[in-house]
């Protein structure tokens, strides 16, 4: 609520009636822009406490502002300042009163920081939208979640979660997390190697900044994760990119790098690289194991969708295996569930981690809580593991459907392998189809393709994107493909 004891002088000595006062310097706060237009102002009674006024003068102020049209009351509701303001029309309520309070650019310095996220028209209802490689949201187990937050709220323990700093996760979810990666990835940890963030894109965020300086080397793939390579150009890192073929990055190609280079971060996705989908094969992680250890390398391990695998196991991930404390592994339980479950995991040395954490707590002084909680009560349940078998049947067969019709109606167009898991294909369009045309095309016929696209500058050489089906019922992805295939033959 405005300061309206502040905003309200009142001149004692004035010949103008005290409710009058009140009344037209109301009327100056509306015109000038202070108070906009359907804002709700005090009620007589609370108006009448702030300004040490009997009530009798503000009920007279109110009823002198409704006669003149600037405020109105709603009964049951209260009293509000009206919509349609007596000001000479067309003109709009800011022209000649205040200037908006932000009207002009900052001029003080500030960094500029690259965007990320893709803007993309308004949404139709009928739009089909295939996104980067997201859960479906309708497998997700909202009722189980839901019951557990109403436990939560319906407990005693509800106060002193909702006032608990961050300590790196609830103790809760900390020990189920633990339990779930130890169990899930042959990892062996403890409390101690865990730090919860809000959702993977944090974990990496914080791993960079706790490692890199301005003028490091960062290896990273070629194509990449755009967000992680703009995380890294951020900090001031130089980018030194190695190429990915169907084993996965070069391995050798970062030995030769680590030869040529002082290299003080290396960034991988070993397990259904982003946006490839490509899995690494064993020897070259066998191989990079040994560079990492030999060159004490720091690396940032993204595990972004481990559990959902179809044609065979997936391969442990690096951070499973002897790598001499140099592995930070991140990975996010949103991918088990739905894009805004923001929950992910950084792991790493102990010591890395509380100062990781404490980094943590100056953006992020307190965690979600309830939502830890909640998902620390599925995963003890076994709830999360049967999920994840539920879901990775329905996605395997999305996965050979998606697949199947690609190859059926648009092997003339684009070239794919089908991953060995994962949420989307990687889609890599003939020369002939530029993305740049096709994805303005898709969205004039109501097929919004959200995901991450690779197309312009030095990424030309792709012309690839990711074609999320996780989330696509078959009708849906049927219906794509045919606008594709529109597209394409026109």
């Amino acid at each position: 609520m405005l300061p309206f004891k502040t905003l309200i002088v009142i001149d004692e000595r004035s010949t103008t009636a005290v409710y009058r006062q009140i009344a037209d310097r109301l009327i100056v706060l509306i015109t000038e822009g202070v108070i906009q237009p359907g804002t709700f102002l005090p009620s007589t009674r609370e108006l009448a406490v702030m300004l040490d006024k009997h009530r009798n003068t503000i009920v007279a102020a109110y009823e002198e502002l409704i006669t003149q049209d600037w405020i109105e009351t709603l009964p049951r509701i209260g009293i509000r300042v009206a919509l349609n303001l007596p000001l000479i029309k067309p003109r709009s309520f800011q022209e000649g009163g205040k200037n908006h309070t932000y009207s002009s650019p900052a001029k003080f310095y500030f960094k500029q920081v690259p965007g990320t996220a893709v803007q993309h028209p308004l949404l139709k209802r009928t739009s089909i939208l295939v996104n980067d490689g997201f859960p479906d949201a309708d497998l997700t187990p909202f009722d189980s979640m839901l019951k557990e937050y109403r436990k939560l709220l319906q407990g005693t323990k509800v106060k002193r979660l909702m006032s608990m700093k961050d300590f790196g996760g609830t103790p809760a979810l900390k020990e189920s997390t633990v339990n779930f990666l130890n169990g899930s990835r042959g990892l062996n940890i403890s409390k101690d190697n865990l730090l919860i963030t809000r959702g993977g894109q944090m974990a990496i965020y914080l791993a960079a900044a706790m490692i890199l300086k301005p003028g490091d080397n960062v290896l990273v793939s070629d194509p990449s994760y755009y967000v992680a390579d703009a995380v890294f150009k951020q900090a001031g890192a130089n980018l030194i990119r190695i190429p990915v073929d169907k084993e996965g990055m070069d391995v050798e190609a970062v030995e030769n790098a680590l030869k040529n280079f002082k290299i003080n971060l290396l960034y991988t996705i070993p397990h259904h690289h982003h946006p490839t989908t490509v899995t690494m094969s064993q020897s070259r992680r066998t191989k990079l194991l040994e560079l990492i250890r030999s060159y004490q390398l720091p690396v940032i391990e993204d595990d972004y969708d481990y559990d959902f695998h179809y044609s065979n196991s997936p391969v442990l991930p690096l951070a499973s295996s002897d790598h001499g404390s140099n592995v930070l592994y991140v990975g996010s339980f949103t991918k088990l569930l739905a894009p805004s479950c923001r929950i992910g995991y950084l792991i790493g040395p102990a010591n890395f981690i509380t100062q990781a954490t404490n980094l943590k707590r100056l953006i992020d002084l307190r965690g979600d809580t309830l939502m830890e909680e909640a998902l620390s009560s599925i995963i003890n349940s076994g709830e999360l593991e049967r999920h994840i078998k539920k879901s990775n049947k329905i996605y395997s067969e999305r996965c050979d459907q998606t697949a199947r019709a690609m190859n059926d109606q648009l092997a003339d167009v684009l070239d794919f392998t089908k991953p060995q898991g994962g949420m989307a294909l990687w889609l890599k369009f003939k020369a002939a189809y530029p993305l740049g045309d096709i994805i303005p095309k898709a969205q004039n016929l109501g097929l919004m393709l959200l995901g991450s696209a690779y197309y312009e500058g030095a990424d030309q050489i792709h012309n690839g994107i990711r074609f999320g089906f996780a989330s696509l019922k078959e009708a849906e992805m049927q219906h794509a493909i045919e606008i594709l295939r529109k597209i394409t033959i026109q």
